[in-house]
């Protein structure tokens, strides 16, 4: 069995396509998400029509609670607040009923043992999940959780560790990558004799047409700079 990740896609449609397409060509069995499908890019409704088309599995993070359920939105300070306006002003009543149902978390049985997928924390999409914690501190968590591979969105950085006998993986962003290396990232697990080998992607994209957009619909221009510079902000030199 061949599994792709993906998380923080962020309304980028061609760093989506550019993902979907080198999962693909590794020959996945299936791709799941883990949330923030839509906010800050320019793409929201093609991004929606891509993972339905093909049949990814996606989970809801916190921009997308807060864009399909706008009346229960957590408030958020500066441009978060005015893109998720934006892109919910964008998707039509089909986009929204769809984004509507999508789980907080996904549960897969794999050879390795269980999955669980889910943005930020299980059942709290807006909470990261604490990656770097000790060991013993971690492994409870497992068996409270009924999962052997905890697969978490939200720190736009690839990350994967293995625990013992259990992994805990955040694919980093296919459309917003904080990782300080500009492109799309992602990640294939490969599932044989019970064991999991894990490969971390950084797929190339036309990065120029998705900052291109951002312009063109006038969204805030440190979101171009960002998925310019893969989450590298140049600061401008002192005189």
């Amino acid at each position: 069995m061949r599994l792709g990740l993906i998380s923080d896609v962020h309304s980028n449609f061609p760093a989506l396509e550019a993902v979907l397409q080198s999962l693909e060509l590794r020959g996945v069995d299936a791709i799941v998400c883990s949330g923030d499908l839509l906010g800050y890019g320019p793409h929201p409704q093609e991004v929606i029509a891509a993972v339905r088309e093909k049949n990814v599995v996606c989970v809801l993070g916190a921009a997308d609670v807060n864009i399909a359920f706008p009346f229960a939105k957590t408030e958020r300070e500066g441009i978060a607040e005015q893109i998720i306006d934006w892109t919910h002003d964008q998707l039509s009543p089909e986009d929204l009923a769809w984004l509507r149902k999508l789980p907080v978390t996904y549960r897969m049985t794999t050879p390795a043992g269980r999955l669980r997928s889910f943005h930020g924390f299980p059942y709290q999409p807006e909470k990261r999940f604490p990656l770097s914690k000790p060991t013993a501190e971690l492994l409870p968590v497992f068996g409270r959780l009924g999962s052997d591979i905890l697969v978490s969105g939200g720190s736009h950085i690839p990350f994967h560790r293995r625990i013992d006998d259990y992994w805990l993986i955040d694919p980093g962003s296919v459309g917003m990558t904080l990782g300080g290396e500009p492109g799309a990232d992602a990640m294939v697990l490969d599932f044989e004799d019970g064991s999991v080998q894990v490969e971390v992607l950084k797929v190339p994209y036309d990065i120029g047409q998705t900052v291109f957009d951002v312009r063109a619909w006038g969204l805030p221009e440190i979101v171009a700079e960002v998925i310019h510079n893969g989450g590298r902000i140049e600061l401008p030199e002192e005189d």
